[in-house]
């Protein structure tokens, strides 16, 4: 009787009729249907660990971090990196060079005319450590004669007799420097380099160009030193506001966390009253949606009216110039707009039905997060323990990046005051930092020199090691979001399943599913998390590799790049999507990740409509979730910090940028927003799953009730059997 009822409904979703028992085919052919278990109210509690052999290489893995981990705080010193490395590899400020802290580069417009990339790749100019940065202005003139040596920056071991203009010609010496102060212990100047060039380089020539003399005896002039120079200009300028900028966060800080804390409170109340509005909002915004089209048609059609005949140009200035005749270009717009607004309109008409489905639960949804507070709070475990992985990649990154770097001890010597060696010394500087170079014996086999060590290992091994680390962080990054959405996903199942959600639904939903997910569904989660791992890493590789091809001419590998690019960007976008349903499928049948993903596929692709049209709502959705309560944290920090708010006014502090802390509160609440919505996008994507594996496995017949809400079982034309009456 009720799949005579279900025919006869109208709102009747199949029309692929089985005459046998007058159910669709859909349902019946459904592997799902074969599953259905009488006892099953839930997440299945007997499950059995899945993906061992994953979970067994994901722990191999993370032992060889731990290796790594303990070889760079072994042999790296991050306080290396500090200490600036001069031409010769020395570092200032240690051994040898301890009193000389400060780098100076001899020809800083050389620097600057490599632009941008001069702070990655490094200054091609000879730099030498120094005891203190220059405190005047000096710069060698070709046309005056006898200049003052002493004046001079130069490198450590050089012939002084030779002439000034000679030493400046071999790059012995810096052929100019300018009143510079230490930041990170590298001499930069800080005055402007342009009213430097302005007034202290040579007498400007017949244009009005003013030059100088490099090193190498090249005169650079107009163009050329205004661009060698403009890089530090900015530097200073990005210097002086990135001060203020810090000054600001620090005079605003607790005002800063009050708003996010502002955000929290507003996220929570919004994804409460959700409940209750969240069909008006989404018919307001897919009405808003249509009436953006209906206006930009309207507008298009009837600005061509108004310039119909007037034969006038419309020209627009991006990265190339483009020039319209006003006519044709609003005649184009109408046409396009208007044939977009009717595919627009003809789509809603005819899925109107599933986005009633859609808004339906998406309402369930609301019920589910308000009858489980504690997922709410559950994404700050997760993110905290990312932050704990990012962090823990960031320190041995920093600590792998000073593997290698020379040291140069205070006593070089490796032998004895007695001419034995010292093995210690050996051990201790080469160890696996140089290789050793054969030191020169005498007739005792005893040390006649110093041995030394010429081959930094940085280039051999760590940058394997720096790849390694970097994919780790991918993997646990990935496993540590599977982890939260699988345990989300056993949550959410947990409420679907419950016939009687108001007083059976498990006390602690959220603990049950994170022990199940600890428990048995750490290998699946390993192998879910690693398949976008390596797309991640390629995808980094590829980044790297199109970065070196930025000055290529080969259009054809551009190309290929791009595409490639593309590709990895897509399969990336596609793992995503197929984990996070297959996690959903683990948290209710606990089964592996291949066999959970197959089924979700499949149950997707049976429904593959709904699914769009269910996203494509959710997005809708979230997004105006999202601004709303970005947009009213943000206004409000406006207001606030710009002191409109007359009686807060005591309160709003003075700052040299007001913008600072409005920007961090409006990232820090779109951040916030987003963290307490992924847990309402994760309640509806499951609870959807859950209905389609519902519809296919159930009838509304006492043996197999619906477990869906009522007002979706009024939509879609289902009612549960009653019960019959004992005569």
């Amino acid at each position: 009787m009720a799949g005579k009822a279900g025919i006869d409904n109208p709102a009747a979703e199949f029309s692929d009729i089985d005459k046998t028992d007058g159910r669709p085919a859909r349902f019946r052919e459904s592997p799902l249907k074969d599953e259905y278990d009488p006892s099953h109210k839930g997440p299945r509690l007997k499950r059995s660990c899945t993906d061992v052999f994953c979970c067994l290489l994901f722990i191999i893995f993370i032992a060889g971090l731990v290796v790594v981990a303990y070889f760079a705080f072994l042999y790296g010193d991050p306080k290396l990196l500090i200490y600036p490395e001069d031409s010769d590899g020395n570092l200032c400020g240690l051994g040898s060079y301890k009193d000389k802290k400060y780098l100076f580069f001899f020809d800083l417009v050389k620097c600057g005319r490599m632009g941008p990339g001069v702070f990655v790749n490094g200054c091609p100019t000879p730099q030498v450590c120094v005891e203190k940065c220059p405190e005047e202005n000096y710069v060698y003139l070709q046309n005056v004669i006898d200049q003052d040596k002493s004046k001079l920056i130069c490198k450590y071991s050089i012939n002084r007799t030779k002439t000034v203009e000679k030493l400046i010609a071999d790059d012995d010496c810096a052929p100019f420097y300018l009143k510079s102060t230490p930041i990170i212990n590298r001499c930069l100047p800080i005055s402007s380099l342009l009213d430097f060039a302005q007034n202290v380089v040579e007498v400007p020539t017949a244009d009005g160009n003013y030059s100088i003399t490099e090193g190498d005896n090249q005169t650079v002039s107009g163009e050329d030193l205004k661009t060698g120079l403009t890089v530090y200009e900015q530097f200073l300028t990005a210097k002086e506001y990135g001060e203020k900028i810090v000054a600001d966060v620090v005079a605003s800080w607790w005002m800063i966390l009050i708003g996010l804390g502002i955000a929290m409170v507003i996220s929570m109340i919004w994804i409460t009253m959700m409940r209750w509005i969240a069909g008006l909002m989404v018919w307001i915004t897919l009405l808003a949606f249509v009436g953006v089209w209906v206006f930009l048609t309207a507008i298009c059609w009837y600005m061509y009216y108004d310039v119909k005949g007037k034969d006038e140009i419309l020209t627009f200035y991006m990265v190339w110039r483009f020039t319209f005749e006003k006519e044709k270009l609003f005649l184009a717009g109408g046409i396009i707009f208007g044939a977009i607004f009717l595919i627009v309109f003809l789509i809603l008409l005819g899925l109107c039905k599933r986005i009633r489905i859609a808004i339906a639960l998406i309402e369930q949804g609301s019920r589910a997060v308000g009858s489980m507070w504690s997922t709410l709070l559950w994404p700050v475990f997760p993110f905290l323990l990312q932050v704990g992985v990012v962090a823990l990649w960031a320190c041995v990154a920093v600590f792998l990046a000073s593997v290698g770097r020379e040291q140069d001890f205070e006593d070089n010597n490796v032998t004895f005051p007695n001419g034995s060696i010292n093995e210690h010394a050996v051990k201790t500087k080469s160890a696996g930092l140089f290789e050793e170079v054969p030191c020169e014996t005498n007739g005792t086999n005893q040390l006649s020199d110093i041995c030394g060590f010429i081959k930094n290992g940085e280039g051999d091994y760590t940058i394997y090691l720096q790849l390694y680390n970097l994919f780790m962080l991918f993997w646990l990054v990935n496993f540590v979001s599977a982890m939260g959405q699988l345990t989300l996903a056993g949550a959410f199942s947990s409420y679907y399943w419950t016939f009687n959600k108001s007083k059976d639904l498990p006390t602690f939903p959220v603990t049950g599913a994170f022990y199940r997910c600890f428990r048995y569904h750490l290998g699946s989660l390993a192998f879910g998390s690693l398949l976008i791992a390596i797309v991640q890493v390629i995808r980094t590789i590829l980044e790297y590799i199109d970065s070196k091809l930025k000055g290529s001419e080969n259009e054809v590998a551009k190309f290929l790049m791009k595409c490639l690019k593309c590709c990895f960007w897509c399969l990336e976008k596609v793992l995503r999507f197929i984990t996070k349903n297959a996690y959903i499928m683990m948290g209710v049948h606990g089964k592996n990740f291949c066999a959970s993903a197959k089924d979700a596929f499949n149950l997707i692709l049976r429904n593959v409509v709904r699914v769009f049209v269910l996203d494509q709502v959710t997005d809708f959705l979230m997004f105006i979730c999202k601004l709303v309560v970005v947009g009213l944290v943000g206004v409000a920090a406006y207001f606030f910090f710009n002191g409109d708010i007359p009686y807060l006014d005591d309160y709003s502090p003075r700052l040299n940028f007001y913008i600072v802390p409005i920007i961090i509160v409006t990232l820090g609440a779109y951040i916030i927003a987003d963290v307490f919505f992924s847990v309402y996008e994760m309640a509806v994507d499951t609870l959807f799953l859950c209905f389609l594996e519902d519809l296919e496995k159930n009838d509304g017949s006492q043996e197999k009730p619906y477990f869906m809400g009522k007002d979706l079982m009024n939509i879609l034309g289902k009612k549960q059997a009653q019960p019959k009456r004992e005569d």
